[in-house]
């Protein structure tokens, strides 16, 4: 599997409380990393819980994951570090669907893809609601 060519990353090392019996890293971590890297992503373009909140991102609304896919391809093994590309796949109407690709940060090797999908949603009925376009113009970058 080709990288392709985002923009965006998070690096990561991998902790010895993160790898398994088999000294790699245990499967359910890698959700962990694709969690850990859009947060890093939002934070770049300043929609993290508490910092300044223009937009009323937070205020009863937030966004819930309904989708989460890992392939994994080669294993990681303790202490490595990785790079985790992300890349925003698909913007709908009050859904955000994410592609990520964790590498080994010397190689540039994919050893895991992941696809990620939030829907922007009212936290008290749970129903979603259209991203705001002012979200939508600071994630616009991140479209792939």
């Amino acid at each position: 599997m080709e990288l392709p060519n985002l923009s965006f990353f998070h690096t990561l090392r991998v902790r010895y409380s993160e790898i398994d019996a088999q000294g790699i890293v245990f499967n359910a971590h890698y959700l962990t990393y694709f969690d850990t890297t859009l947060n890093e992503l939002f934070r770049e373009v300043g929609l993290v819980p508490g910092m300044p909140d223009p937009w009323g991102l937070y205020d009863g609304h937030d966004f819930h994951l309904v989708k989460s896919l890992v392939e994994y391809k080669m294993p990681v093994y303790f202490d490595d570090l990785i790079d985790v590309y992300a890349g925003l796949r698909k913007m709908g109407r009050s859904s955000l669907a994410f592609e990520l690709y964790l590498c080994h940060h010397k190689s540039k090797d994919v050893r895991s893809y992941g696809e990620i999908v939030w829907v922007y949603a009212n936290r008290d009925s749970q129903k979603s609601v259209a991203i705001p376009e002012a979200i939508r113009e600071l994630l616009g970058p991140y479209l792939i």
